[in-house]
């Protein structure tokens, strides 16, 4: 072997000279192409041209098998100035053959991670000539060609434009599986460059299948990652509606960029917070309108980057319902979305809730309509009791400072969980409707721990205490048959509802919660439960949260979370409520708006009272 070594040297020096021989030669061809617009010069192109394309294949090859950019140029330093020359010939580029392998040989000598000035002029100077290329451009000879051969600049840059985007395409399809020699480039360093290539083009209708080619991309190695630059300048255009992508497109971006899911995420909060007297169905729409569960049932790690600005949100605005109730929305369209995949996707309930108390995963995940309505009571009265336990062991180590401070943590996550999943809050306020007064605690103290997951101030007792008031009122209310209604027992609950500075409040949207739900299932006459809930609502003022918890109950009919099968009855009953409520509303004197907006603001100005408690 040691024989051989002296003339595979002489061999690869004699391959190198050759080529810087024919460099020249060629070099000089193109000097002279570029210097004159003859007939002889373009008899002369066409005449080379042949045995030009063979040249550039041969000089591809060299260029992929060189370990980088510095070491091209070291061997070929005439390089870039002739395939400039070349990129600038009308005569050349024409050739659909010719152009693919010039813009394949500017890929080549496209550098990935830059390690010197020449690497970063290279580049530089690749990104100009790609831009320059698609674009209008005042070179004479392209203009030569295009009076010659009749077709307008405009359609003349855009086939170029078109003919670049498809060799683009055609260039990031190979992967790095078949380099087999350590010392060549990857070939994965082209999808790179490609995407550096493709940031001047980001909002040209034609770069779209190129954009999605580039984010659908599978990563097969390190060396695959798409640049920066492309994902920054692709996010501002997508974000400024300045450029329209697929579905999937949108999906790989969020995938690829933190900082675009994040934004995508905000402006979904912004949008719906905005318009909280905006219907049930229309939120629904919004969300499938966001792609966002869609998103995050294909990628685990998008739906986690999600929950995890859920969360922040959720604790910053203090139990709002209005966010509650888009969180619990959003889980469920997200689980919609899962259930179409789940022959696709194999990622567990522990990988997509990490967080979560594992023992209540399956149990609060588990839909009212994938069980029996005889268990719902038992299932209720289970995870009642489960969450109660959760609450004694954060007491229990409130005199810890590190056990406190993991004992809050599993209980929110735990009343987050049960945010995420509330239809089985919804179920519960149903069952309170048709339940004893000795067998309704369980579902109260769900009910309240839901609204009042904190024990501020040590006020739990008191509050369920309150709570139970408020179904005591309302029992007796609905079992009423003579008129008028008792006194006591409307100005009571009307009490409740009205914050008192002296005692810790019950959230007024568990009461109205529990008094809609009551005129929807209780056994009474319509008209009675008419006059119970017009009677508390001119008292109180919470006509659109009212509304909102009706509009949630009709649409949740179907989904096969009711305790009654006589849907249609529930929907007449719920329609006549309705038109009593609007009726009303558009009743209103301005005194009485502004008493009603009054009592919005006491109530944290959440006109989206969650439609499941």
């Amino acid at each position: 072997m040691s024989q051989l070594q002296p003339l595979i040297q002489l061999q690869q020096t004699a391959e190198s000279l050759m080529n810087i021989q024919e460099m020249q030669f060629w070099l000089e061809k193109a000097v002279t192409w570029g210097q004159a617009d003859s007939p002889d010069t373009q008899k002369d192109t066409c005449l080379h041209l042949s045995r030009l394309k063979d040249f550039l294949q041969q000089l591809l090859t060299h260029i992929n098998n060189m370990s980088s950019t510095t070491e091209t140029m070291k061997r070929l330093p005439f390089l870039g100035q002739f395939l400039g020359r070349l990129c600038w010939n009308p005569y050349v580029t024409a050739d659909a053959t010719s152009r693919r392998l010039l813009f394949q040989c500017l890929w080549g000598l496209y550098s990935e991670n830059p390690g010197n000035a020449v690497e970063r002029k290279a580049n530089q100077w690749i990104r100009k000539v790609f831009c320059q290329l698609a674009t209008e451009e005042d070179d004479a000879a392209a203009q030569a060609l295009m009076k010659h051969m009749g077709v307008p600049p405009e359609e003349y840059h855009l086939k170029v434009l078109r003919k670049m985007v498809a060799l683009m395409q055609e260039n990031i399809g190979k992967s790095c599986s078949s380099i087999c020699n350590i010392n060549q480039r990857c070939s994965c360093d082209r999808i790179k460059a490609t995407s550096e290539t493709c940031v001047p083009l980001i909002t040209c209708p034609e770069a779209a299948p190129l954009i999605g080619v580039l984010l659908q991309q599978p990563v097969t190695c390190v060396r695959a990652a798409l640049s920066e630059d492309f994902l920054d300048a692709l996010s501002s255009a997508y974000s400024s509606q300045c450029l329209s992508l697929e579905e999937q497109a949108v999906v790989s971006l969020w995938y690829h960029k933190l900082s675009s899911l994040e934004e995508a995420v905000l402006s979904l909060l912004e949008c719906v917070l905005a318009n909280t007297g905006s219907m049930p169905q229309k939120l629904e729409q919004q969300l499938a309108q966001s792609l966002l569960p869609k998103a995050c049932a294909q990628h685990c790690s998008i739906f986690l980057v999600v929950n995890d600005i859920f969360r922040s949100i959720l604790k910053q605005a203090d139990g709002a319902e209005s966010v509650k109730y888009l969180i619990q929305s959003f889980t469920s369209c997200f689980l919609g979305e899962l259930a179409l995949l789940q022959h696709q996707t194999s990622v567990s309930l522990k990988a997509l809730f990490p967080q979560s108390p594992q023992s209540l995963l399956v149990p609060l995940l588990t839909l009212p309509s994938e069980m029996p309505r005889e268990a719902w009571r038992h299932h209720l009265n289970w995870l009642s009791g489960s969450l109660q336990r959760l609450t004694e062991e954060e007491e229990e180590g409130d005199g810890d400072s590190i056990s406190s401070t993991r004992g809050h943590h599993k209980l929110f996550e735990a009343w987050f969980l049960l945010v995420q999943c509330a239809q089985w809050v919804q179920v519960a306020v149903q069952l309170l409707v048709t339940s004893g007064p000795e067998d309704c605690g369980p579902l109260l103290w769900l009910l309240t721990f839901y609204h009042h997951p904190t024990n501020r101030g040590h006020h739990r007792a008191l509050q369920l205490v309150h709570a139970r008031e408020a179904w005591d009122h309302l029992h007796s209310l609905f079992l009423a048959l003579s008129r008028p209604l008792p006194a006591d027992h409307l100005q009571s609950l009307v009490t409740l509802l009205s914050p008192q500075p002296q005692r810790p409040a019950l959230s007024p949207l568990l009461i109205l919660n529990l008094l809609v739900n009551f005129a929807v299932f209780f056994q009474q006459s319509l008209s009675g439960s008419t006059e119970i809930l017009q009677t508390v609502r001119k008292r109180s003022g919470l006509v659109d949260e009212a509304m909102c918890v009706l509009n949630s109950l009709e649409l949740r009919l179907n989904g096969g979370s009711c305790i009654s099968s006589d849907t249609n009855r529930l929907h007449l009953r719920i329609k006549a409520l309705q038109n009593t409520l609007t009726h009303r509303r558009e009743a209103l004197c301005p005194a009485e708006n502004q008493a009603h907006a009054l009592a919005r603001s006491k109530t944290g100005g959440s006109t989206y009272p969650h439609t499941n408690a």
